[in-house]
């Protein structure tokens, strides 16, 4: 339908833009506390909080100062964590076993969560990466990026994950098949109200760069993830993933990354109407952060603004690195 406005002045368009009353009541998108996932970096130890350096504000925490930061994102009313390890490099091999390793760090810190601060909802990522001495987020065999062998061992991941208490899996690898392997594998191990938020159009791009220094993959990794993540080119392609991740059994949808990605976001939207998320990468923080940190913006106008595009381009949720800091302020 195309809008129709009278002729001036009889609509004078600036009279709902007037006050802060007026502009409150037509303000067509809201961003609210309940739309946040905070993204945390869990390492070894106890008592660490260590920044991160490509990602200013950021820390890897320790498992009881993961318990902690669930306390202040419960008491500030955000809805979820997701969860990320940075692993001990001498626990990374080529069969991954550590992934699956009912006491490894991820399964550790979801039962501290769940005892600490029960009304979070946990959220796990599933890929091989920071267990994987190859860097990828899969089996690499002769220099290739297994997919069946690798959806294998994702099926243990999420299976002891959902042991530990996580209340939806993610998985990111983009590996074929892997939803389905999942869903069935969840539901014959009795953990039917475990949820899937699909990484399902995952893009081969150059905004991860400070999360791999987060989760300690950059200097693992060999070659680069373009046989298995997305060619930043297309656009279609996504859809028909989206399509055969819900045909498979996946609750929720996510695109990644963010900003880069609108158009993705607002496709998948209105074409499935089913829940869709975006993930604001670290390469996104980082950058707003970096121009906030040399006063070149004002950062907190832009981190706002970039969250309301999420929920202007139809997104329900976003995995943000700013939630705590956007919670404080819309709790205000």
């Amino acid at each position: 339908m195309t809008p129709t406005v009278a002729a001036f002045p009889a609509a004078r368009l600036r009279r709902t833009r007037s006050s802060p009353a007026i502009r409150n009541l037509v303000r067509e998108n809201n961003l609210s506390v309940g739309d946040l996932i905070w993204p945390v970096f869990v390492r070894d130890g106890t008592g660490v909080e260590e920044p991160i350096a490509s990602m200013p504000g950021v820390l890897r925490r320790s498992v009881d100062k993961i318990a902690a930061a669930a306390l202040e994102a419960q008491a500030l009313g955000i809805p979820a964590i997701c969860l990320f390890p940075y692993t001990d490099p001498s626990l990374k091999t080529e069969d991954c076993a550590e992934a699956w390793n009912p006491d490894n760090l991820i399964n550790r810190a979801i039962r501290a969560i769940k005892s600490a601060a029960p009304d979070i909802a946990v959220m796990t990522d599933v890929a091989l990466d920071p267990y994987n001495i190859n860097g990828h987020d899969g089996y690499v065999v002769n220099g290739e990026i297994v997919n069946d062998a690798t959806v294998e061992a994702l099926v243990k991941m999420t299976l002891a994950q959902a042991e530990a208490g996580a209340d939806i899996i993610g998985p990111s690898d983009m590996m074929d098949g892997r939803i389905a392997a999942m869903r069935n594998a969840l539901e014959q191990a009795g953990h039917s109200t475990v949820m899937i938020l699909s990484y399902s159009a995952k893009y081969a791009s150059g905004y991860y760069g400070p999360f791999r220094d987060a989760v300690g993959a950059s200097g693992a990794l060999t070659g680069d993830k373009k046989t298995y993540q997305m060619d930043p080119a297309n656009s279609d392609e996504a859809l028909r993933l989206v399509q055969r991740d819900l045909n498979e059994g996946a609750d929720m949808v996510m695109i990644k990354p963010g900003i880069a990605y609108l158009d993705i976001c607002h496709r998948v939207k209105t074409s499935f109407g089913v829940p869709t998320f975006a993930y604001q990468v670290s390469g996104e923080y980082a950058m707003i952060q970096a121009a906030a940190l040399n006063g070149w913006i004002n950062g907190e106008q832009v981190m706002l603004e970039s969250l309301m595009a999420f929920k202007r381009a139809g997104c329900d949720g976003v995995l943000t690195y700013f939630a705590p800091e956007v919670a404080r302020l819309l709790n205000t």
